[in-house]
């Protein structure tokens, strides 16, 4: 994995392409969407998309009517591409530009979502950092959608090598801080025309 003072450089340039174009781009965040709303997440209740970045979650979830929206990525230009697409309706979301392995919140949230953060850390300090993140940040009770490649995924990503993970083993990484509350697969179609093997849990802060 690139290290806290790479890592920034890297994922900026990779949003030197349109956010349209790279090959976690999606139309539509359905799965997610899916998961938040069988999460039972009331508009005003507070959502954080880690790593979000330049996603069509925050769409979706504006369109669905939730108001306390923080997305946060360590690359500034994949922020400025959805403040960019979203115009106007950006104002209300909180954008923050942070390293989620060094990254200190300052609130809590009742949803806490990860699509394509977690696989990227290959380092078990990474993955200890990330989940004394996320035990400071999501509330007690609180769901936590965590989505990583399958054991039959892609074993690199935009340059980079990933961890793939079973359900079993996103819960045992997890087991501390969360409970297992459903797992779905996904076959995501890339801009590209190639095909990637997701695997989304839904767990349950403990």
């Amino acid at each position: 994995m690139t290290d806290s003072t790479t890592r920034p450089a890297h994922w900026n340039q990779a949003y030197e392409r349109d956010a349209d174009a790279v090959s976690w781009y999606q139309p539509a965040a359905q799965t997610s969407l899916e998961l938040i709303s069988a999460a039972d997440i009331l508009p005003d209740q507070a959502i954080v998309d880690v790593g979000g970045g330049a996603s069509t979650l925050v769409d979706g979830l504006l369109e669905g009517g939730y108001r306390d929206i923080t997305v946060l990525d360590i690359a500034e230009k994949s922020l400025d591409a959805a403040r960019a697409r979203l115009g106007s309706a950006a104002h209300p979301v909180r954008w923050l530009i942070a390293d989620i392995t060094t990254w200190r919140p300052e609130r809590t949230y009742r949803c806490w979502h990860d699509r394509a953060v977690f696989h990227f850390l290959t380092e078990a300090a990474e993955r200890d950092a990330y989940r004394h993140c996320l035990a400071r940040a999501a509330e007690t009770g609180g769901s936590i959608i965590v989505a990583t490649f399958t054991e039959d995924g892609p074993e690199r990503c935009s340059g980079l090598p990933v961890r793939r993970y079973s359900a079993r083993q996103l819960e045992d990484e997890f087991r501390e801080v969360a409970i297992l509350a459903e797992s779905r697969h996904e076959q995501h179609r890339t801009p590209s025309g190639s095909t990637q093997s997701f695997l989304f849990v839904r767990m349950v802060r403990n």
